[in-house]
C-alpha cells in the first residue's frame, strides 16, 4: 500500500466576531485528524461526521491503493485566528476535545458578557445623555438593524446595542481580564474531557505561533557598514510554542497559552492593551500556579533591558494579519518517514470585506482627512495582501522543481556511469549484504574522483553543514537540560575541527586526507538521510509513471522508511541525554560514538539487500542505480538545497478556506452566509442566533474544503460524483449533529436541509 502524509500548515486570519465561524472550521479540521488517527491506530468514540471522514480515508485506500494520514503540525494565527489556532494546537498535542468550547463560544462571546464590569450601565439613568444616541442607533427606521438583522433577532440586538453604546466612552468597553478568564475557563473545559492521545504520529513535532503588537515598541540593533550599529524601534512580536515529546518539550502551560491568546486578540478600541499584571492578578485570584512563567517570558520578551511589566501588547493583526512567515520558518527540520504532501492552508473568513467600513471616495477621488487617518491606523496594515508570502513559498517550490528537473536530466548519464563502473552483468547478481557494501564504497570513491574541482566546494559545504548542525544540536541539548551553553561553544567547535586538520579538503588526485574522510564517515548523518530519501523518491516516480505498481515495491519501500526511522531519531536532542557539553572535543567524540554511523550503514546494507531481492529485476535495477549513484547527484544538488527542504523535499501547495471557496450549498460568499460580518465584523457579539449561524456555516464550509483538499492528494482526479457524494453525506451528518444544540436557528436548518438535498451529484467540477 502506497503511504502518504497530508501535512497541514494552518494560517488563521483575524476576524473579530467571526472567531465563532473559525471555531467551526478548526473543529472540522480537528475531526478529520481524529478520523485519520483512528484509521491508522484504531480508536472508539468517533462522532457521525468523524465516521464519515474515516470511511472516506478507507475508500481512498481501497480505490487508489493509498494509505493517507492527515495531520496538522504547524499552526499560526493572529487575533481571532490566533485564539482558535491555540485551542486547536492544544487539542492536537494533548488529545483533549474541542467539543466543550462550542457552548463556551455560543454563550460567552456576547457583548453582555464581554463588557468590563466597570463599564456596564448600572441603571436606566446611567449616562442618560447617551440614551438619545443609543435610541437613534437602535431604532432609526431603515437603519442598519432594520436592513441587516432578521426580524426575530432585532429586539435582542437593539437591547444589547443600547447597553453597549451607554457603556463607558473613551475607554475600551470590553474587559481584558474578562477575556483572559474566559480563555482559562476554555482550557479547563478541554482538560475536563477525557484525553484519548495526541493526534500526531510518534516523532512528529507541532509548532504554534501567534502574532502580537508591542504598542510602544522595543529597541532592536541593526548591523550596518557605516555606522556599524543603529537602533530601530520594533513593534512586531511572535510568540512561539513547540510540542516535541521526543525532545521532552511540551506545548506550554495553559497560562502561557492564555497569555498568547489574550495578547493576540487585543483588538484596538474594543479591548484594553494586554499587560502582564492583568494575567498575574487573575492567576493569583484563582489560586493557581504558573510553573513556566520565567522561561516563557524570557523566550518572548526582547532582550532590550525593558521591564516586562512595562510592555503593552495589542492585537497581532494590526501588523501581521496573515502570519505566513512564522509558518514558513517552522518548515525547517520537519521529520518525514514517508512521502509528504505539504499544504499551507489559510483561513480567511471574509475575503474582500474590510474589518472597519468607512465611507469610500469615488474612483479617482482623493481620500479625505478622517478616511486617511482611520485607514492608516486600522485598515491598511490589516488588509495588506499576502502576495509576498505566497511568492516566497512559490520561490521555494520553484527551487525544488528546478532541482528535480536537474536530477531528471542527470539521471541517464549517472546511470550510465554506474553501469560502466560495474559492468553489464552487475545487475544480474543477487545483492547480498557484502556486495551492497562493496558496491556502495566503490561508487562513492568513483563519484568523488569524477567530481574534479567541484568536489572541494561540495566537501566544504558538507563540512560547514555538519559542524553548524552539531553546534545547533549542542544548543538544543542544553535547552532540554535548562542549561546555558557557552556563547563561544560554536567558535571552539570550529577551532577543534581546524586543530584536527579536518578542514584540509583536498581535490581528487592530491592525496587522501584520511582525517577528513573519517570525520564524514562518523558524522555525515545528513548524507545518509538524503540518500534513502532519494531512493524513496525514485520508487514513487516509478509508480507515478506507471512503470511499477505499489504491490511490487511495497516491501522495499517499507525497508527504506524503516531504515530512515533510526537515522531521523538521531536528529532529536532527547537522544543525547548522556552527552557531555564540557568541551567540543569530548562532544565530537561522544556524538560519533552514540550515532555509530558506520555500524548503521551495515544495518542499512543488510535491510536493503533483503528488500532488493524481493523486487522484480527491473525495479531492483532502478533502485540500485539510485542508491549507488546518489553521491553523483548529491555533489550536483546539495548547493541548491540552501539548508532547507532536506526532509519535506516536495513543492508546497497553498489552499484557502473561506466562504467564497465553499459554495456547494449556497453561493454568494460571506454576504450570503455569515452574520458576523455586520457591525464592522462585531455582529456575532450581539446575537446568539448570529453565533449559531456562523458556527454552523463554519463546520459546513470546513467540511467541504477538507474533502476538496483530501481528494486533491490523489495522482488521478476522483470522479466528481464521488466527491460531491462525500460532501453531501458530511453536510447531512453535521446538520444531524448540531440541530439539537443550535436551537435558535430552526429556520436555517429547514432551509439548509432543502439546499443540501439539491447539491448536485452529476456534472460537478473535479478537484484540482
Amino acid at each position: 500500500m502506497h503511504e502518504k502524509e497530508l501535512r497541514l500548515a494552518l494560517v488563521c486570519y483575524g476576524g473579530i466576531s467571526l472567531a465563532v465561524y473559525m471555531h467551526g472550521i478548526t473543529k472540522e479540521i480537528w475531526k478529520l485528524t481524529r478520523a485519520s488517527r483512528a484509521f491508522h491506530a484504531g480508536g472508539n468514540g468517533l462522532s457521525l461526521s468523524e465516521q464519515l471522514y474515516l470511511e472516506l480515508l478507507r475508500k481512498i485506500a481501497a480505490d487508489n491503493n493509498l494509505t493517507l494520514r492527515v495531520l496538522t503540525d504547524i499552526i499560526t494565527g493572529a487575533s481571532a485566528g490566533g485564539i482558535n489556532g491555540i485551542f486547536l494546537a492544544q487539542a492536537v498535542a494533548t488529545g483533549q476535545s474541542l467539543e466543550p468550547l462550542t457552548d463556551l463560544w455560543l454563550e460567552k462571546a456576547d457583548v453582555d458578557v464581554l463588557l468590563d464590569p466597570d463599564a456596564r450601565p448600572l441603571g436606566k439613568f446611567t449616562k442618560f445623555w447617551a440614551a438619545p444616541i443609543a435610541w437613534y442607533v437602535a431604532n432609526r427606521q431603515g437603519g442598519t438593524i432594520d436592513t441587516t438583522v432578521a426580524s426575530e433577532a432585532r429586539e435582542e440586538v437593539r437591547a444589547k446595542l443600547t447597553r453597549f453604546v451607554r457603556s463607558r466612552w473613551f475607554e475600551p468597553p470590553f474587559g481584558g481580564q474578562v477575556l483572559s478568564g474566559m480563555i482559562l475557563d476554555a482550557f479547563d473545559l478541554m482538560a475536563s474531557s477525557p484525553p484519548d492521545g495526541s493526534l500526531l504520529p510518534p516523532g512528529q513535532p507541532l509548532d504554534l505561533a501567534v502574532t502580537v503588537t508591542d504598542f510602544h515598541g522595543h529597541p532592536e540593533t541593526l548591523q550596518l557598514n557605516s555606522p556599524p550599529r543603529v537602533v530601530e524601534n520594533e513593534h512586531r512580536l511572535v510568540i512561539r510554542f513547540r510540542h516535541d515529546p521526543e525532545q521532552e518539550i511540551s506545548l506550554g502551560s495553559t497560562i502561557a497559552l492564555t497569555f498568547a491568546a489574550r495578547a493576540t486578540s487585543s483588538f484596538p478600541g474594543a479591548f484594553p492593551p494586554f499587560k502582564l499584571r492583568e494575567l498575574d492578578s487573575l492567576v493569583s485570584a484563582r489560586g493557581t500556579q504558573w510553573p513556566d512563567r520565567a522561561p516563557f517570558l524570557s523566550s518572548i520578551i526582547p532582550q532590550s533591558g525593558k521591564l516586562v511589566d512595562d510592555i503593552s501588547l495589542v492585537d497581532g493583526s494590526v501588523l501581521a494579519n496573515a502570519p505566513f512567515k512564522a509558518a514558513i520558518e517552522a518548515l525547517r527540520d520537519r521529520p518525514a518517514r514517508r512521502e509528504v504532501d505539504r499544504r499551507f492552508v489559510f483561513i480567511d473568513p471574509k475575503p474582500g470585506i474590510r474589518a472597519i467600513s468607512l465611507n469610500r471616495p469615488g474612483k479617482g477621488d482623493l481620500p479625505g482627512f478622517f478616511t486617511t487617518i482611520l485607514g492608516a491606523m486600522s485598515e491598511l496594515p490589516r488588509e495588506q495582501p499576502i502576495r509576498d508570502n505566497l511568492e516566497d513559498i512559490a520561490a521555494r517550490s520553484t527551487r525544488i522543481r528546478r532541482m528535480q528537473h536537474i536530477v531528471d536530466a542527470l539521471t541517464p548519464d549517472i546511470d550510465a556511469a554506474v553501469q560502466a563502473l560495474f559492468g553489464k552483468t552487475f545487475f544480474i547478481d543477487k545483492p547480498t549484504t557484502k556486495r551492497v557494501a562493496a558496491w556502495r564504497a566503490k561508487a562513492h570513491d568513483r563519484a568523488t574522483a569524477d567530481a574534479g574541482y567541484a568536489y572541494a566546494g561540495y566537501a566544504h559545504l558538507k563540512l560547514a553543514g555538519i559542524v553548524e548542525g552539531l553546534a545547533d544540536l549542542a544548543a538544543r541539548i542544553a535547552a532540554t537540560r535548562n542549561e546555558a551553553l557557552p556563547e563561544d561553544f560554536r567558535h571552539r567547535l570550529w577551532a577543534e575541527i581546524r586543530a584536527r586538520g579536518i578542514d584540509d579538503i583536498r581535490l581528487p588526485g592530491e592525496g587522501r586526507n584520511n582525517t577528513t574522510i573519517a570525520f564524514f564517515r562518523a558524522h555525515d548523518l545528513g548524507f545518509r538521510i538524503r540518500r534513502l530519501r532519494f531512493m524513496a523518491r525514485r520508487l514513487t516516480a516509478l509508480v507515478d509513471s506507471g512503470e511499477a505498481v505499489d504491490a511490487e515495491i511495497v516491501n522495499l519501500r517499507h525497508v527504506i522508511y524503516a531504515s530512515l526511522a533510526p537515522l531521523i531519531d538521531l536528529e532529536n536532542a532527547a537522544t543525547y541525554r548522556t552527552i557531555s557539553l564540557a568541551s567540543p572535543s569530548t562532544f565530537l567524540d561522544d556524538v560519533a560514538t552514540l550515532q555509530a554511523l558506520p555500524q548503521r550503514d551495515e544495518a542499512v546494507d543488510i535491510a536493503l539487500a533483503g528488500g532488493l531481492i524481493a523486487c522484480p529485476r527491473a525495479h531492483r535495477r532502478q533502485s540500485l542505480l539510485a542508491y549507488l549513484g546518489f553521491p553523483y547527484f548529491d555533489i550536483s544538488t546539495l548547493p541548491m538545497l540552501q539548508g532547507e527542504g532536506l526532509e519535506e523535499f516536495n513543492p508546497i501547495k497553498v489552499d484557502r478556506i473561506s466562504p467564497d471557496d465553499a459554495q456547494s450549498i449556497r453561493r454568494g460568499g460571506a454576504a450570503a452566509t455569515l452574520k458576523g460580518i455586520e457591525f464592522n465584523s462585531f455582529g456575532a457579539f450581539f446575537s446568539r442566533k448570529y453565533r449559531e449561524n456562523d458556527y454552523l456555516w463554519g463546520r459546513l464550509h470546513g467540511a467541504e474544503r477538507m474533502v476538496d483538499i483530501v481528494y486533491s492528494t490523489l495522482t488521478s482526479p476522483a470522479p466528481a460524483q464521488e466527491i460531491m457524494a462525500a460532501k453531501r453525506a458530511l453536510f447531512e451528518a453535521i446538520l444531524t449533529e448540531e440541530e439539537p444544540r443550535l436551537t435558535n436557528i430552526a429556520e436555517l436548518f429547514a432551509s439548509l436541509r432543502q439546499e443540501v438535498a439539491r447539491v448536485p451529484l452529476e456534472n460537478a467540477a473535479t478537484t484540482d
